[in-house]
């Protein structure tokens, strides 16, 4: 795509800021987007909206020699062609499992020529991986709901980083559907009974209630039992290397480790 190394980055979403800089170019990103505030090194950089509604023209100002746009949804995508109809090249990726993720980590090495890096990272991140797997020997998977937001309850599906983490981390998750978000309603969570209940706040789930307080989740068995985790939804549902320490925390609570 590129006849040199990329100097001039934009990434469009947050996961793409956290690896460029976990591969030693943070100084070459020019750009974030407004849900992009977790990092010092970024913090100062030109807002250019959000990942489905960027500023093309704030964007064509910076002359960025790659764009990193998210693949999904379909007004990301009318971005994406519309920065290629400017001359941009744009770079659509997936990063739904730990499989997307070492795998865009590892193209990115090789744009930012910094493959040596990206190995070590991947390897890095792969014996932590292990190191929980071996753990967990022996153990059997706990049963978990994941909530994204509530009221209106959404849940994580198994076509998420979420569902990998609950995976790695020795767990499985009860909602079934194939889907990144998917609806779920009371008489549904009741029925499918999890022995955990992680609920993340952030902006997708600004101001949770309790499940103890909430009608009818008194009755949930993880409820009850106080096996009920908070936990920050940039860790947890953003893809990055902040979701090898949600699989190593979430480990050590499911199973005590």
């Amino acid at each position: 795509m590129l006849q040199q190394p990329a100097q001039r980055i934009v990434p469009l979403y947050g996961t793409f800021s956290a690896l460029v800089s976990a591969l030693g170019a943070g100084d070459r990103l020019v750009a974030r987007t407004s849900a992009d505030k977790g990092s010092p090194q970024t913090a100062f950089l030109p807002v250019v909206g959000t990942h489905m509604a960027p500023n093309i023209e704030l964007i064509a100002s910076l002359r960025p020699d790659i764009v990193l746009q998210l693949v999904g949804r379909k007004d990301a995508a009318i971005q994406s062609d519309t920065l290629r109809g400017l001359g941009f090249p744009v770079l659509d990726l997936n990063v739904a499992s730990f499989d997307d993720l070492f795998r865009v980590t590892r193209l990115l090495g090789q744009i930012l020529d910094k493959n040596t890096e990206a190995e070590a990272l991947c390897a890095q991140w792969q014996a932590r991986l292990d190191a929980v797997r071996a753990s967990l020997a022996g153990r059997a998977p706990v049963r978990v709901f994941y909530e994204v937001r509530y009221p209106n309850l959404l849940a994580a599906g198994r076509d998420s980083i979420v569902n990998d983490i609950i995976e790695h981390a020795g767990g499985v998750n009860v909602v079934s559907q194939d889907r990144k978000l998917v609806r779920f309603n009371e008489e549904a969570l009741l029925a499918a009974a999890p022995d955990a209940y992680i609920l993340q706040r952030g902006p997708m789930n600004t101001m949770p209630e309790a499940p103890d307080r909430r009608p009818h989740f008194q009755s949930l068995k993880a409820v009850r039992q106080g096996r009920v985790l908070w936990v920050e939804e940039d860790r947890f549902a953003r893809p990055g290397p902040a979701s090898i320490d949600a699989v190593e925390e979430l480990a050590r609570w499911l199973h005590g480790k």
